[in-house]
């Protein structure tokens, strides 16, 4: 099999150490980020937000694969599933009318950190999502949606 990876040399992935428990420095995803986790994948509150659609999450697995071209169809469909129980969860918390899903491979794909990731985005009409520039946000700002989502999905989940 080919593969197609563009991490440096001595790459340190900030996902897998998401994925691992430990939680990153700064702005950087925390724990309490995280609103669904089982032995394959990991979804969590991004840091990067655009302005119309605050609380998007991203999905990985929790083994590291660094694109599509390496990423086990195992891998995909626990990925695909968890993106479906968050975009049902933010449906229920966050009131959108509707979700969108976008996936970036390399450099010219878009792709900026080196692990497999799906974003989920709660969508609304006219947000303009793909005309807008995320930006940074804070551990505080993501806590209510982290805590909303997980709530909701542990109900599901548990209940």
């Amino acid at each position: 099999m080919l593969t197609y990876s563009h991490a440096p040399d001595g790459y340190e992935c900030p996902f897998c150490e998401v994925a691992a428990g430990v939680d990153r420095p700064g702005r950087g995803t925390k724990q309490r980020d995280i609103v669904y986790q089982n032995l394959s994948v990991t979804a969590f509150v991004a840091t990067k937000w655009w302005p119309n659609n605050p609380g998007h999450v991203l999905v990985i697995p929790n083994a590291h694969f660094e694109n599509i071209y390496d990423l086990p169809m195992d891998s995909a469909a626990e990925i695909h599933r968890g993106a479906q129980l968050v975009a049902m969860a933010m449906k229920h918390t966050y009131g959108c009318s509707g979700i969108s899903t976008r996936q970036h491979n390399e450099p010219d794909g878009n792709q900026d950190v080196w692990h497999y990731h799906l974003h989920v985005y709660p969508r609304y009409a006219g947000d303009q999502l793909y005309w807008t520039v995320g930006s940074p946000t804070e551990p505080e700002e993501r806590e209510p949606y982290a805590e909303a989502l997980r709530h909701w999905i542990d109900s599901q989940v548990t209940g």
